[in-house]
């Protein structure tokens, strides 16, 4: 019953999040491309303190939308605010977080070949490196560093593809990519608390008291706007790294955080595209060469051809061993793989037979109609491997998943290496 109510609040925080996300993207792209696309007004606005318009058609309906350099000439009765849509982002991408890969951390956040954490020690881990890494970037963004826009984003750059590598030294592949994403979010949302909404009070409280806002309130105002841009250069990296868990081509290559950086660069340079075109200023070179990139990632990140391996014989299989349903337990297990292989498997009827045995130890524990393992209410994916027809009709994402080392999930199953290899070539032959 724990399993099942989990998922339902899976299913519901995911779509909140979701649902959150998409206006919050949505609010940071709109008002990018605005404030890139205002014009020099007329003189009569610009006497009245715009400085820069933008007309528009939509809806049926033409918009006239002038943006002020400071205040406006008396304080409108209706304002409207957008920081919500941010702050419910964070929210319930932390409640994900804490659901998926808190609650099960041994299935997806704990990889014992990298470092045999307790559940306890790899969710304090993952906190310490997700919070350590927002104050870091709160630290140089607040200081004279932070003016300096070239030295800035270097040194974000730098410090992210450092997050990039420790991260994957730390967790699990699948646990990597989405802790970078929650370290975008994370300084994106503070990005809007600590950065721009004080710069907005600051600038409406000015207005309310009926005085014009000073050097200070001008420089918050432009912090804010320095920040509202670095989200927008974040988001598509971060949009990539939300949905990585469908992709464990990319995330559990072995060099996964190496393929991260240049998913983030070609995300980011594509953007950069975007906000120049908004500027007025067409410069493909910055479509072409994450085009480019995208090619060589490509082409280097391409599988080594699946060579022919010896099926497993009937009369000299090897016996899985019995998996621990105390998730908790397998991180300290201390019999090896090595030593599971001395344990020969009832002899089956054929070769398939063994194969279909390693299938049912090692795989359909999870993926069955109703799953044996703990944390599990139904199969991941809704992938059912419990026959040949279902391994045939899962062949393409068997090979990838099993071959790249995603599954089984944190090699909770304790699946061989010689096993992975015949499972891969078995499915091949299929």
């Amino acid at each position: 019953m724990g399993a099942y109510l989990l998922e339902w609040l899976s299913l519901f925080f995911r779509w909140f999040h979701v649902i959150a996300g998409v206006a919050w993207i949505g609010a940071s792209f709109y008002f990018v491309w605005l404030d890139l696309s205002l014009r020099k007004p007329p003189q009569w606005k610009a006497d009245k303190g715009i400085s820069g318009d933008l007309w528009a058609v939509h809806g049926g309906g033409f918009y006239e939308i002038a943006k002020y350099k400071l205040e406006p000439e008396e304080m409108p009765k209706t304002l409207h605010w957008f920081k919500w849509e941010a702050y419910t982002t964070w929210l319930t991408g932390a409640a994900m977080m804490s659901i998926v890969y808190y609650a099960n951390a041994t299935a997806y956040l704990i990889d014992p070949s990298k470092v045999p954490f307790t559940s306890i020690g790899a969710i304090a881990t993952s906190l310490l490196f997700l919070f350590g890494s927002y104050f870091i970037y709160e630290v140089i963004v607040r200081s004279h560093l932070g003016k300096n826009a070239f030295i800035f984003s270097t040194l974000i750059f730098i410090l992210l593809v450092i997050a990039s590598w420790g991260s994957y030294q730390l967790f699990s592949d699948r646990a990597s990519f989405i802790h970078i994403g929650a370290i975008l979010g994370t300084v994106m949302v503070g990005n809007v608390f600590f950065g721009i909404m004080p710069a907005q009070r600051a600038l409406v409280d000015c207005v309310r008291r009926g005085e014009k806002p000073g050097k200070e309130v001008a420089e918050l105002a432009l912090q804010a706007k320095n920040r509202s841009l670095m989200n927008n250069y974040f988001t598509l990296p971060l949009i990539f790294t939300m949905i990585s868990n469908h992709y464990p081509m990319m995330y559990a290559h072995e060099k996964g955080w190496l393929v991260l950086v240049f998913v983030g660069v070609i995300t980011a340079t594509a953007r950069h595209y975007f906000n120049q075109k908004h500027l007025g200023h067409k410069k493909p070179r910055y479509l072409v060469i994450p085009a480019i990139l995208t090619v060589l990632l490509i082409i280097w990140m391409r599988p080594e051809p699946i060579e022919p391996v010896p099926a497993i014989p009937a009369t000299a299989a090897v016996a899985p061993t019995t998996t621990n349903t105390n998730t908790d337990s397998v991180n300290n297990n201390s019999v090896s793989n090595d030593a599971a292989t001395a344990e020969a498997i009832p002899v089956s009827a054929s070769a398939d037979d063994a194969m279909m045995d390693v299938v049912h130890t090692r795989c359909s524990t999870c993926h069955a109609v109703q799953p044996t393992q703990q944390g599990f209410a139904a199969p991941p994916a809704g992938i059912i491997l419990q026959t040949p027809e279902d391994l045939k009709i899962h062949k393409a994402k068997i090979i990838t998943a099993v071959q790249t080392g995603y599954m089984p999930l944190g090699n909770i199953t304790q699946l061989t290496d010689t096993e992975r290899q015949q499972l891969v070539a078995y499915a091949s032959s299929l």
